[in-house]
């Protein structure tokens, strides 16, 4: 799935950005919410959408800036299933949010993700004092063992963002085609590493405050 790509959204973007400023005004605080998913579901789209809609006290902060790096991933023997749950650097992340939460008078800077070279980039996400919505998004918020599950605790709401298995799957081939593999390459490492992936994720469904359902248009 290109960047550029569009997607519809069930509940609708406004009905969605409308639950966060309404979440965002009933604290006196700053608050995260985050935003769990399958790879391909849309996940990364609907935070930067949601940031955008909500406007400039929001900010999208995305967990794959704390995937480990491929040096790091060949060393551990891991780097054939990049994105499976021990290949990110999860304590990090858990400590991120938490100086999101009580670092308020500074700015706060995270990793982001950059697909073209599939390595994680310092501090190239900024929070800043005025922003008091904190939208992250990533795999396995949902995941019910730690440190993951204290995530929980740092969030105002956690929701899941769903789209249909076979939707999921032309979105991954296509964006993984589109950073540098082939057809082959694309297809086998959508169904077997996000696949497998995905069977671990869909499992923490249940535990979402909220379920946004995704299509391409």
């Amino acid at each position: 799935m290109s960047s550029t790509a569009e997607i519809s959204y069930n509940p609708p973007i406004g009905a969605l950005a409308a639950r966060i400023r309404s979440l965002a005004s009933a604290n006196d605080g700053r608050i995260i919410l985050g935003i769990a998913g399958s790879p391909g579901s849309g996940k990364s789209t609907l935070a930067r959408s949601l940031a955008t809609q909500v406007g400039a006290i929001a900010v999208a902060v995305p967990m794959d800036g704390f995937h480990l790096a491929n040096i790091s991933l060949t060393a551990l023997g891991r780097r054939n299933r990049k994105g499976a749950v021990d290949t990110f650097d999860a304590w990090g992340y858990v400590a991120l949010l938490n100086r999101i939460l009580q670092e308020r008078a500074h700015e706060v800077y995270a990793p982001s993700f950059d697909r073209a070279i599939g390595e994680p980039i310092a501090a190239e996400v900024v929070i800043k004092p005025d922003h008091k919505v904190i939208i992250t998004e990533g795999n396995y918020l949902l995941l019910d063992a730690a440190p993951w599950n204290r995530i929980s605790t740092l969030t105002r709401e956690i929701w899941f963002c769903e789209a249909p298995a076979e939707e999921r799957r032309h979105r991954l081939i296509q964006r993984h085609q589109q950073h540098g593999r082939t057809l082959a390459e694309a297809t086998s490492w959508a169904d077997q590493v996000d696949a497998a992936n995905a069977e671990v994720i869909q499992a923490t469904r249940e535990r979402a405050d909220l379920i946004v359902h995704t299509a391409s248009v």
